[in-house]
């Protein structure tokens, strides 16, 4: 079976909105407060959104990256399901790094954990929904 390039491009799209959701309605407020942003002044928030806009297309093309190879991998290892694929790539790779990047801080042990439990559970949710997608259309 071939890798379905528009599965991937349109996961990337579907990463995008789901992690818009994640970090806006869901946990926009809790993530707010632990990577310390100053959202109540107009002009602070404005300046925030203008220096992350450039951040978006950047973090676009990371996932399609992260995409195209997890659908690599899962053609390869076909033993088990996208889905079990995607999770052992999350639980070896993605929450180790992103354990790593949230422990490793000045932050409150609270902090940490929030940080840590916002990312890692994105980083999941995606993972399961890439890993289904790839294994069914990729």
């Amino acid at each position: 079976m071939e890798i379905q390039y528009g599965v991937i491009g349109g996961l990337a799209v579907i990463a995008m909105v789901v992690s818009a959701i994640w970090y806006g309605p869901l946990f926009g407020s809790a993530w707010l407060r632990v990577i310390g942003a100053d959202t109540d002044v107009e002009e602070k928030r404005k300046e925030m959104q203008k220096k992350a806009l450039p951040l978006y297309g950047i973090q676009f093309l990371l996932v399609l990256f992260q995409i195209y190879v997890l659908a690599h991998y899962i053609k390869g290892w076909n033993t088990v399901s996208g889905i079990e694929n995607a999770l052992w790539i999350w639980g070896a790779f993605i929450m180790p790094t992103i354990a790593a990047a949230s422990m490793w801080t000045n932050d409150s042990a609270k902090v940490k954990w929030v940080r840590f439990l916002i990312q890692a559970g994105c980083q999941a949710v995606l993972f399961v929904v890439f890993g289904y997608v790839l294994s069914v259309w990729g």
